[in-house]
């Protein structure tokens, strides 16, 4: 450490006692930071984000900063003068020199232009001294042992304090020129425009959802809901297919590195097995049923099908994670961990309600889960897309399309997302209404209502803030649990296309 020290009572300067301490710390860069303010108050609006009284390593220093920063708050003025009346009394300040001190702080002012960077240091140097802090309170958990205390929990524990260390500071973005906001506005007009087929955003691979949507649109949290067995997962791998399958990597707009095409898609299966999630992402890319797969019931074509279909696989940036019941501020951490080190340009989760939350109460944890989604969508800047259950009236009514009420717990999940999708299959529940073999008149209305109703699935927009709402027809295939572009009566023979 550098040979720091305080002002004495005379104007000398004398040894810190606790420069010996090997933690982290610039009594100097306190010193300076103090005395600028205290000669210019205007400088607190470039420091207030950044640093707070929690940061100085000096206590004394802290409560300066404080009492100073509740006085500009006031718009009052904050000199060695003024802070006398509040700060006389002070032990702390006593032992330094009593008001004196404060006088001594505005002569060693640093100029207002490096404040930014001399507040940076003093949170870089706090940030170092709580890292050091808690890695002896995990060392100390480590040691101790006790039956309740697994070794999972700990890391646990010790990686969700990391990563709330890791968040402090980010948020804090504070206001931007309209002229700024104009720009950013034009750059993802000119991304769309200069893309084939004029997307804003990702890709789905599934093209008439893609031109219902503009593609998948950074920061969005996107609701996928249906009720049981209308094809939620389906859908969901296929579109993770669609997008890791069509990756290619290169050099974007601002000049850095990243997905030009596709992307790198993380998908949390809190219901499946990573097996089964890949069993189904396999069927749809060999186009064999699943069944077969799981019992080995294939012909020899179809096995080499399968490998092919495994090997081309290899390749594709599609990462899952399987951990049941997962909390939000984990599902977090972890999706930053996966940019970091691979990158990250859409998030799957499969699904909303399996998520775990700290509120007791079941609303108020729906509500933290789906803000927390929001929030992570808007952190990373990718699109989220949420998978979610349907409450049970959808099937007490005439007709089963989904309606945004729907949504279980759907106050806070319609408010936060920014699209709200439906998966529907008239083909599932008019199978069920399949009449009796010896009414011959019903049999043949419902084979002739089946005919128009299979391989069809809708996916229903019922929300979304930034373009319109309807309904996108896709086809569907049962056996392969495939979702694709759906060739209309004027197309046919045409290659589906934009």
């Amino acid at each position: 450490m550098n040979d720091l020290s305080y002002f004495n009572a005379s104007g000398q300067t004398t040894p810190d006692i606790a420069q010996a301490d090997t933690v982290p710390h610039s009594i100097e860069a306190e010193q300076q930071l103090l005395g600028a303010l205290l000669t210019n108050n205007d400088v607190y609006d470039r420091i207030a984000q950044l640093i707070g009284p929690e940061h100085f390593y000096e206590p004394v220093h802290g409560r300066i900063f404080e009492v100073s920063a509740a006085r500009i708050a006031k718009n009052a003025l904050a000199t060695p003068v003024t802070l006398k009346a509040f700060l006389e009394n002070d032990e702390g300040l006593k032992e330094l020199g009593g008001p004196a001190y404060l006088a001594r702080l505005a002569g060693s002012a640093i100029a207002a232009y490096a404040v930014r960077d001399y507040a940076q240091m003093i949170y870089d140097l706090a940030i170092r001294r709580e890292l050091i802090l808690l890695g002896q309170d995990i060392a100390a958990e480590a040691q101790r042992m006790d039956v309740q205390n697994e070794p999972k929990e700990q890391i646990v524990k010790a990686e969700q304090k990391l990563y709330k260390l890791s968040e402090q500071g980010s948020a804090e973005t504070g206001f931007q020129s309209f002229l700024s906001a104009v720009t950013d506005a034009v750059n993802v007009a000119n991304a769309a425009y200069q893309r084939d087929g004029g997307l804003a955003g990702v890709s789905t691979g599934l093209i008439d959802m893609d031109k219902k949507l503009g593609g998948l649109h950074r920061s969005d949290l996107l609701i996928l809901a249906g009720r049981p067995s209308m094809g939620k997962t389906s859908l969901a791998t296929n579109i993770a297919f669609n997008i890791a399958k069509s990756y290619r990597r290169g050099a974007l707009p601002d000049g850095s590195e990243g997905a030009v095409e596709g992307g790198v898609v993380g998908f949390y299966s809190l219901e499946m097995s990573a097996e089964q999630l890949a069993a189904r992402v396999l069927s749809e890319a060999a186009e064999i049923p699943s069944e077969n797969i799981r019992r080995g019931d294939m012909t020899e074509g179809e096995f080499r099908r399968f490998v092919d279909a495994a090997k081309a696989l290899e390749a594709c940036p599609l990462f899952i994670d399987d951990t049941p019941a997962l909390p939000i501020a984990q599902l977090a951490a972890r999706a930053r961990r996966l940019k970091r080190t691979h990158g990250l340009d859409v998030l799957i989760v499969d699904y909303l309600q399996l998520v775990r939350g700290t509120a007791e109460n079941r609303v108020n944890e729906i509500a933290e889960i789906s803000m927390g989604l929001k929030a992570i969508a808007k952190e990373l800047d990718i699109p989220v897309i949420a998978l979610s259950q349907l409450s049970r009236q959808v099937e007490s009514r005439e007709d089963k399309r989904p309606q945004l009420s729907d949504l279980r717990e759907s106050g806070s999940i319609e408010q936060d997302a920014d699209v709200v999708m439906f998966v529907f299959r008239e083909e599932y529940y008019v199978e069920r209404e399949k009449p009796s073999d010896d009414k011959l008149d019903e049999m043949a209305v419902w084979q002739e209502r089946m005919e128009k109703l299979h391989g069809k699935a809708e996916v229903i927009i019922g929300k979304q803030r930034h373009g319109p709402i309807g309904t996108v027809e896709l086809s569907f295939e049962g056996r392969f649990t495939k979702f694709g572009n759906l060739v209309k009566p004027w197309q046919q023979g045409e290659e589906p296309g934009y």
